[in-house]
């Protein structure tokens, strides 16, 4: 019986796999000759896939501006197959306004007009980022050649089981149909999770009382219309989903923002409007993106590199987070800062930048002496890098009243928008780039299993974390709309250290902070935040089979509290994904932010060595070394 034509299937078709598929058709006419199938799973427009989709408020903003954001593997990233160039998010828009992209489907008025507003430093809606995500997709489907078949199915994958052939697998779609492939991908982007179960306690509370409860989701698929207009709501994260939150309570509802002489926006209601009281664990929102620009370019980084990393793995057997790469990471955040202020702002430090270099190269970031040479050169107190405070703004602070931490909070985020909005310090773009670029190179410099159990941990979670928080939060703008709903009384805040109880005795949720006496109750309660990976929980069918049929399992880490799972399906290096015993299944790829890999995102700022399309080109390499040898026709069943 002839073979037949080798297949790939890909269970999500947004943006991870539209950067899987140019990765494929680049490296193809190297790697692999003759015919191929490709499927692609997604129940959205291939492309965007959900989070991206089209179908979303057009008051949603991406957190990066329109020249940060590329599909294209560009050359500046380390990988084997061919680079390729072309055009960000903003050079995209200028080409479709000019004639010279004619490859994209008439556009909606109101589409037009944002590519004619769309600036290099705009942030774009998420729905024009839906376009140019799209736009990629078809292009690198055409990419891949005529004898490369590539069929979409709008429809939702539900399962994959082996198939006795050897190797292949059949994967099972809710509408009934199969498709049979020799390699299967699971890029499945962002996925929900069952909810856990005290959220699912707080939900029948709320249900029993009569009340409103959302747990951990992505904030545009949740249902807000039972939530009253004057209605007190307590939420907890104020995070990026708090952000997208308030725009669809406020904006959504009909509200608007009005710039003042004095460039305060004034809040002006349209009557619906709820009254939101807030906290979270630090008790204050994402750092503002800066608008700034260096005085001095940030190099890569100088001490977080691969002979450091190299001579740490010499040494160790394994490595610890915060006592071996953490000392880099943070020396390197405090070179780029301060070489920053010497260089742009010498009226503001003692002394040259040659000199404090010299002696800042010799000493250890968490040393007395850094320290001294930090107090030293800098007079102003204010100025000096303590990523510690930067962590925790709000840490040590005792607040005696509600009107507290009103001005605490208030004033933490004016002082935030002057530091990053400002022409003048531009040392937070430095420690910005620093951070960047040590996120994007963590997964390729150390090894994922030479870093002990507690810091796998530590960097899915506290690492993660800290990188969004000063990184990638929203717009300078959103922060300027939160001043105001607070000034309209439409936004209070709780503080750090928030907590939440159901209180059965009133039928009502209470909120307060451990740093704060203030407790206010509330009939609803938003958990303003995504959820937390499980595979075990997963709320994605294939996600759950994959588990369930005992072919993938979560990642579990044996730590000094015991065995502690991350939630992550447990991949190897090169994206395999492994059963319960560690064994790599034949076939199976799994990419993406639930995965035990680095995840990086899906797209990312042009020329800077990205690591989403460095795994992107490995992964597409991986599969068409795999799909090198013979594959057997389908046995008969």
């Amino acid at each position: 019986m002839p073979s037949r034509v080798p297949a790939i299937v890909f269970i999500g078709g947004g943006p991870r796999t539209a950067g899987v598929l140019e990765r494929l058709a680049a490296s193809r006419p190297s790697l692999f000759d003759g015919p191929l199938q490709i499927h692609v799973i997604e129940p959205h427009q291939p492309g965007s896939g959900r989070i991206w989709r089209y179908d979303q408020g057009q008051g949603l903003l991406m957190n990066s501006t329109a020249a940060d954001v590329t599909m294209f593997t560009d050359s500046s990233v380390a990988c084997d197959g061919p680079a390729l160039d072309g055009p960000a998010l903003a050079t995209w828009a200028a080409g479709v306004l000019d004639g010279l992209i004619t490859d994209v489907p008439d556009l909606e008025p109101h589409i037009l007009d944002q590519l004619r507003s769309l600036t290099p430093a705009s942030f774009p809606t998420r729905q024009l980022q839906s376009k140019y995500l799209e736009w990629f997709f078809r292009r690198a489907v055409a990419a891949l050649g005529p004898d490369v078949t590539v069929t979409v199915h709008q429809d939702l994958a539900t399962a994959v089981e082996p198939v006795n052939d050897g190797g292949s697998h059949r994967v099972r779609l809710a509408s009934g149909a199969e498709v049979v492939a020799d390699v299967v991908v699971y890029a499945l982007g962002h996925t929900d999770s069952q909810v856990e179960p005290e959220s699912a306690q707080l939900g029948a509370f709320a249900a029993k009382h009569g009340g409103f409860h959302a747990p951990p989701s992505y904030t545009t698929d949740v249902d807000y219309s039972p939530i009253a207009a004057g209605q007190d709501v307590i939420v907890s994260g104020m995070g990026l989903a708090f952000v997208d939150l308030l725009v669809l309570l406020f904006e959504g509802r009909g509200g608007r923002f009005e710039e003042g002489p004095d460039g305060e926006f004034e809040y002006v209601p349209s009557g619906g409007e709820p009254r939101l009281w807030a906290g979270s664990r630090r008790g204050v929102p994402y750092h503002s993106k800066i608008s700034s620009a260096l005085r001095t370019p940030v190099e890569r980084p100088r001490y977080f590199t691969a002979t450091a990393i190299d001579a740490l793995l010499s040494e160790h057997q394994e490595l610890d987070f915060r006592t071996h790469l953490w000392p880099l990471i943070a020396k390197d955040a405090g070179y780029a800062y301060y070489r920053e202020l010497f260089t742009g702002y010498p009226e503001r430090v003692l002394g040259t930048w040659a000199s404090f270099e010299a002696r800042f190269d010799a000493l250890d970031w968490y040393s007395t002496e850094r320290e001294e040479l930090a107090a030293f050169a800098v007079p102003d107190r204010t100025l000096r890098l303590d990523l510690e405070s930067v962590d925790h703004p709000l840490s040590g602070c005792a607040f005696e009243s509600h009107e507290a931490v009103q001005r605490s909070v208030t004033a933490y985020i004016q002082r935030d928008l002057e530091l990053r909005t400002s022409p003048d310090h531009s040392e937070t773009l430095a420690l910005f780039m620093a951070l960047l670029f040590v996120y994007m190179d963590l997964g390729r410099l150390v090894p994922q299993d030479r870093l002990n159990s507690r810091s796998q941990q530590t960097i899915h979670g506290w690492w993660h974390g800290f990188f969004s928080f000063v990184d990638s939060g929203p717009p300078a703008h959103r922060l300027r709309e939160m001043l105001a709903l607070h000034r309209a009384g439409f936004l209070k805040f709780l503080g750090p250290g928030m907590w939440v109880r159901a209180d059965e005795a009133t039928g009502r949720f209470v909120a307060g902070s451990f740093q704060s006496p203030v407790v206010v109750d509330a009939s609803a309660y938003i958990e303003a935040r995504l959820p937390s990976a499980s595979v075990e929980r997963s709320a994605n069918p294939a996600l759950l089979d994959l588990h369930d049929a005992g072919l993938g399992t979560e990642q579990r880490l044996l730590t000094s509290d015991g065995t502690h799972s991350t939630g992550k399906l447990l991949v190897s290096g090169n994206h395999e994904v492994l059963s319960p015993v560690g064994t790599a299944q034949k076939g199976l790829f799994a990419i993406g932010p639930w995965t035990s890999g680095w995840g990086a995102g899906a797209f990312a700022r042009p020329n800077t060595n990205a690591a989403p399309f460095r795994e992107n080109d490995a992964l597409a390499r991986r599969i068409l070394e795999t799909l090198r040898a013979p594959v057997p026709a389908p046995q008969p069943h």
